[in-house]
């Protein structure tokens, strides 16, 4: 029997082929794909949004899958590039990240396919999704990546592991940016012009 978020990712999936988007898993369901203990129902994607087909387009075939915007406000998504969905279904929600050209776009190319129950799902590679926890940087993010080089030992390419150490709880986050190294991404301390870090969970 499917878990909802199997559910949800399956019909994610169909919706995703139907409009021709790439896509890939990454957050919080991600972590657990790879064997983080986490109590969360929140899905997080990055899609490559259809060439030449508007927004309000394509998400509405996506929602003819089964799904529902959470809230309709177009120039918040046009400014954050997420849109906000809900699965009908189940009432789990998901966060669609639009995939902006650059980092984004690379980590489409390394995502790999796994299964969650019976349903095949691009997840971000792991080297990568520790670089993108390292530059969150939020105190769940640095459990999180301890959680990770400690249970996947041996399988994370150690060029891509994090260094430094997380900012204090309350005090100002140093900018980074990432770069490519062999399968993953380092953090460094420089932020390129357009780098847009995803919001994890």
């Amino acid at each position: 029997m499917r878990s909802p978020v199997a559910d949800l990712l399956a019909d994610l999936s169909h919706a995703f082929a139907a409009v021709g988007a790439p896509w890939y898993l990454f957050g919080a369901q991600a972590a657990i794909v790879y064997g983080v203990a986490r109590l969360t129902a929140d899905v997080d994607v990055t899609v490559r949004p259809p060439a030449e087909v508007a927004t309000a387009s394509w998400v509405q075939t996506v929602e003819a899958y089964g799904f529902q915007q959470r809230f309709a406000d177009h120039a918040l998504v046009e400014r954050s590039r997420v849109i906000p969905l809900v699965h009908r279904a189940t009432g789990l929600p998901v966060d669609i990240v639009l995939a902006a050209p650059g980092l984004e776009e690379e980590l489409l190319t390394r995502a790999v396919t796994l299964h969650i129950d019976d349903v095949e799902v691009p997840v971000i590679e792991m080297s990568d999704l520790v670089a993108l926890k390292v530059l969150a940087g939020r105190p769940r993010d640095i459990e999180d990546v301890v959680t990770l080089l400690r249970v996947q030992r041996g399988h994370i390419d150690d060029r891509a592991r994090p260094t430094g150490t997380a900012p204090a709880r309350g005090g100002a986050r140093p900018k980074r940016s990432v770069a490519r190294t062999g399968r993953g991404v380092v953090a460094s301390d420089r932020e390129p012009p357009g780098l847009r870090i995803p919001t994890l969970r």
